[in-house]
């Protein structure tokens, strides 16, 4: 018989049974629930001794008719147990709802009860380590949505970023681009949309701010006021309390110089600065930093040596991704750590860099410029709707022979309503997925696990 979901026995069954979602395997609440029901068994049976003791001792009829009738001792035991036990429990019960009601309800959102809350954070505190490298809107496609699986997340970022605002304030302060940093932050945090408006809010020339976003100025603040860039970004996080952690590949002034090759002439040119190489026709045969050597920021190096998966990618291939992995310290610790290595391969080409490349086009410029194979695993997309996709890119697809020589997982990957990106939650997922099918049972999907 199906109840009425307007009708009073219904709400009290509903209410019951999210009630009961407590006791779970995996909250880790049932120990503590057991702990301190077993003080307060204790702390009863105490009791219960010094009013017997009282009871035995007493001289005085008033009192022993007082403690008898307390203890309703006309009763049957077995009636007098059921009646004392089943008002402790009662109130244990309903102590412990009020004590969660009130120490939760300052960290539960709109959308999810306490326990989906709670469930969640365990969970995603329980997450293997990540480690993503990137820059631009592809880290932070794969940030936004790798958070709902993991909160031990470490986004290394590139700092050779030259170009708009970034650009403009490296070259005034001296102090390293906070774009990307600023983008990571963002995508890292519980309430994404409303911080990416707050971040990428620029100020209009009558502020004579030369049209800096205030997500930019707010990191660049947030370094004067902690002395150091570096703290400037950690503590912008703890701020913003973002899951994870977005960490500078390097500290030191690098730029991005690249030679190209026209593909009519033949004729070689070297650019600098990664706004500009994509910029000048050809095509790029190298690329490298300037300074050659620069020192990596220790805590990413120690971020990729005990991490558990490192993915790179999405993002541009030469001026996000290789900008990091060129870092001498970054790529040698990329190929010493232990942990599962996904690339995640961009779904179109990008003008100026990856113009008719397919995925073992990628693969070969990360190994003649790393000298040898890192990637465990490579994640593909094999949806082309062609009539979404703009005239002056072109699909990135599986060249054949690829999977004969790499572990190649190629799936539907593409966003609906954004046909050049990657769809967040669904890339996230699959990359999850594949690191738990590589190390161990798959975890269940988050709307699985909830219900």
């Amino acid at each position: 018989m199906k109840l009425k979901q307007s009708g009073w026995i219904y709400k009290i069954v509903q209410w019951v049974h999210q009630e009961l979602e407590w006791f779970r395997p995996g909250l880790g609440l049932k120990r503590w629930l057991t702990l301190m029901a077993l003080g307060t068994l204790l702390l009863g049976l105490g009791i219960a001794l010094i009013i017997l003791d009282i009871y035995r001792n007493a001289t005085a009829p008033v009192w022993v008719d007082l403690l008898a009738f307390l203890s309703l001792r006309f009763l049957p035991r077995w009636l007098r147990f059921m009646i004392f036990g089943g008002f402790g429990l009662s109130c244990i019960f309903l102590g412990s709802i009020g004590f969660r009601r009130t120490v939760l309800k300052p960290f539960v959102g709109d959308r999810l009860t306490a326990y989906k809350t709670v469930a969640q954070y365990r969970r995603r505190s329980k997450g293997p380590r990540v480690v993503v490298l990137g820059g631009g809107s592809g880290l932070a496609s794969m940030l936004r949505g790798l958070k709902k699986h993991s909160s031990n997340i470490t986004a290394i970022v590139t700092m050779a970023d030259d170009g708009g605002s970034s650009g403009e304030l490296r070259r005034m302060v001296g102090a390293p681009p906070p774009g990307d940093i600023r983008n990571c932050l963002a995508a890292l945090s519980d309430d994404e949309a409303l911080l990416t408006q707050i971040f990428q809010y620029r100020f209009g020339k009558e502020y004579n701010l030369n049209g800096h976003s205030l997500g930019n100025l707010f990191i660049m603040a947030m370094g004067e006021i902690t002395g150091s860039f570096e703290e400037g970004v950690a503590e912008a996080g703890r701020v913003l309390a973002v899951t994870g952690r977005v960490l500078p590949a390097t500290l030191q002034d690098v730029r991005l110089a690249a030679i190209k090759v026209n593909t009519e002439t033949g004729e070689e040119k070297i650019v600098r600065g990664e706004s500009d190489i994509p910029k000048v026709n050809g095509r790029i045969k190298r690329i490298w930093l300037e300074p050659d050597n620069p020192q990596a920021f220790p805590p990413a190096i120690q971020a990729i040596l005990s991490a558990d998966l490192i993915v790179v990618g999405p993002g541009s291939l030469h001026t996000s991704l290789l900008a990091n992995l060129l870092v001498p310290d970054i790529g040698r610790a990329v190929k010493a750590s232990k942990a599962n290595k996904f690339y995640v391969c961009n779904i179109t080409s990008e003008p100026g860099e990856t113009d008719g490349f397919c995925v073992g086009d990628h693969i070969r410029v990360f190994e003649s410029h790393l000298g040898q194979k890192i990637f465990d695993l490579l994640i593909c997309n094999n949806a082309f709707p062609d009539h979404l996709l703009p005239k002056h890119l072109s699909w990135i697809r599986i060249d054949e022979g690829l999977e004969g020589h790499y572990t190649v997982y190629s799936a539907n990957l593409v966003d609906k309503t954004r046909p050049t990106r990657h769809d967040s939650d669904h890339l996230a997922q699959v990359v999850m997925d594949l690191f738990y099918e590589r190390t161990g049972p798959l975890l269940l999907r988050e709307d699985e696990d909830m219900t």
